[in-house]
């Protein structure tokens, strides 16, 4: 008589560790974005639906949920679009080559990699000195090109005068976001989707929304210089961190780039 461990195949382990990779991606993925709740929902409707309908033979509600379960594909394309669109980015943005070429590469190219922190941190603390209100998003692994056709294009090497004043209350690009990417300020003026998560602070103004938003969306990072108050935030991978100092700043800027 076959046991378990005959009937358990090497292909059985990597089909089980497959999927739970891809679970653990959905879970990583619906935290970041704000939409674990619904996440958890959906799942909780399919375990119902499995245990109603395929184990007791529960005909009747079997059969309403089967209904559901058949343009259950539709209705996720519709609720997760932005997740999908977030994971077919990060697919095609070559992100686990790059995190590769990452070991490989040498002092000097990751002291490249940092050259826009000090001047966007000595902007920054200057701008918080004014409580000039400020938003900054540096592109990582995924592109920001859709964002950056919002705004004006610059194409400039990054200088903190330069985003002083990019952001001075009389600019016409003050309102929007600057987009940094490759060491240089690509564009300003730009328009980043809001976030809707109802974690954030009421007191958090559009500026911390729309940093959210593009850290939910992407995995850039959302430096925020708030104008009622001057205190600094960013935000990276769904999470705002608020209140920082330059040096805090300095060095959360600085982590993030060697461990993403």
């Amino acid at each position: 008589m076959p046991t378990f461990f005959t009937l358990f195949s090497i292909k059985d382990l990597i089909d089980i560790l497959l999927v739970a990779t891809l679970l653990f991606y959905l879970y990583r993925t619906m935290k970041d974005s704000g939409s674990l709740d619904i996440f958890v929902g959906v799942l909780a409707f399919v375990v119902a639906w499995v245990v109603m309908y395929k184990i007791m033979d529960m005909r009747l509600i079997g059969t309403i949920m089967d209904k559901f379960i058949d343009i259950g594909l539709f209705i996720l394309v519709i609720l997760f679009q932005d997740e999908i669109k977030r994971f077919l980015t990060e697919l095609g943005s070559r992100r686990g080559l790059k995190l590769f070429e990452k070991l490989f590469k040498s002092k000097a190219e990751v002291e490249e990699e940092k050259k826009w922190i000090l001047p966007v941190v000595y902007a920054c603390m200057n701008m918080a000195k004014s409580k000039t209100g400020a938003l900054i998003v540096v592109q990582q692994t995924i592109p920001l090109i859709d964002y950056e056709r919002t705004g004006d294009m610059i194409n400039a090497d990054i200088n903190s005068r330069l985003i002083e004043n990019i952001f001075f209350k009389n600019s016409p690009l003050h309102d929007g976001a600057l987009i940094i990417a490759g060491n240089k300020i690509m564009s300003a003026g730009c328009i980043l989707p809001v976030s809707h998560d109802t974690s954030i602070p009421r007191y958090l103004g559009l500026r911390h929304r729309s940093a959210k938003g593009i850290a939910q969306a992407t995995d850039a990072i959302a430096i925020v210089v708030s104008e009622e108050t001057g205190r600094i935030s960013y935000a990276h991978k769904g999470e705002l961190h608020l209140n920082l100092s330059n040096t805090d700043l300095e060095h959360a800027l600085s982590a993030l780039v060697e461990n993403d």
